[in-house]
């Protein structure tokens, strides 16, 4: 996962001790339950063509991995658009 600047310095902060911990309240909990419960709420289908060669290749590393193959793909393209999955230019 990448961090910024910013959450750098708060982790290191943390490390060192220079921070604490906190409860959220309960107000809190609600917001961040419900902001965790909608992400992952799947609102759109669509309809993709691949190449058998590639379709094989997913059903093959969905079943290494335990997972259905829809899940996977979701998964590499939800990475994909966060960043976390790049080329290896």
């Amino acid at each position: 996962m990448k961090i910024d600047k910013e959450e750098k310095k708060i982790l290191q902060a943390y490390e060192k001790g220079q921070m604490k911990l906190s409860k959220p309240s309960q107000k809190e909990l609600k917001a961040i339950k419900a902001a965790a419960e909608s992400t992952f709420i799947k609102d759109k289908r669509i309809t993709i063509r691949l190449y058998d060669h590639d379709f094989k290749g997913i059903q093959k590393k969905a079943l290494q991995m335990g997972i259905p193959y829809q899940t996977l793909i979701s998964g590499i393209i939800h990475r994909y658009i966060e960043g976390d999955l790049v080329s290896k230019d």
